[in-house]
């Protein structure tokens, strides 16, 4: 049985080994991030909607190539239930494993929200399809 986020004005369904960690939430903060028990996570956050939802991922873009030297990544647009998602996918290395990553941005209504999602390759190809199915548990909650 799958474990259900419902607060912030948001609801998402995720694997119910999966670690909840909604600390920035209790601060006042509009995100919350579920965490593998190998440790890969997912996170989302929301924003005024005059944040526009390209501005924000290339922010996250840029914090994460200042971070990872040598960060290869790939702008990206597709569709997920009734959204149109703007982003970028990523691979870098990080203590000497290569790592995979997804930046979408949207934007619903007045709120615009960033999805991250990030997991070390060998885990990234078991949780691909896990990162997806929250990602749209998450988008089908919400009004187009």
């Amino acid at each position: 049985m799958p474990a259900q986020f419902d607060r912030l004005g948001i609801s998402f369904q995720y694997p119910e080994n999966w670690t909840l960690d909604d600390s920035d939430a209790m601060l006042g903060r509009k995100s919350v991030t579920i965490y593998s028990p190998g440790g890969a996570f997912w996170n989302v956050a929301l924003y005024s909607g005059s944040e526009k939802p390209g501005n924000l991922t290339a922010a996250i873009l840029k914090s994460l190539q200042q971070e990872y030297g040598g960060l290869e990544s790939e702008p990206v647009e597709e569709d997920v239930a009734g959204h149109h998602l703007e982003g970028f996918e990523l691979a870098f290395y990080y203590l000497d494993l290569t790592n995979t990553a997804q930046i979408r941005g949207f934007c619903v209504a007045n709120t615009s929200y960033t999805i991250y999602y990030q997991a070390e390759d060998r885990e990234y190809a078991q949780l691909e399809r896990v990162f997806q199915a929250i990602t749209f548990s998450l988008l089908n909650s919400l009004e187009p």
